[in-house]
């Protein structure tokens, strides 16, 4: 993610580069809310609420930065992956509990 932030940052200035460092903000925000949600307060709810919107945003990230900085956006693919499995699990513990 780090790479893929300063890829960013290092693209040219634009609308778009600046809607990309939103959105990789948001989904740096989202993925550091997770844990806490999930595991701090046993809010199995709220954590699968967290993840979707995280997988949004992740998408989103890579929608836009494939514009200004395709390699960025490919660096993210694997972990919109892991997102998405973590997401089903999440899932999964909300539906058995």
């Amino acid at each position: 993610m780090a790479v893929t932030g300063w890829l960013i940052w290092e693209a040219a200035p634009s609308s778009l580069r600046t809607w990309s460092l939103v959105l990789f903000a948001v989904q740096l925000a989202l993925n550091a809310i997770w844990s806490p949600i999930f595991f701090g307060l046993h809010n199995l709810l709220g954590g699968l609420i967290v993840i979707i919107l995280l997988i949004g945003a992740i998408a989103a990230l890579i929608a836009t930065a494939a514009n200004i900085a395709p390699f960025a956006a490919a660096l993210l693919v694997p972990y919109l992956a892991w997102t998405m499995f973590a997401a089903a699990l999440n899932a999964k513990i909300v539906s058995l509990n």
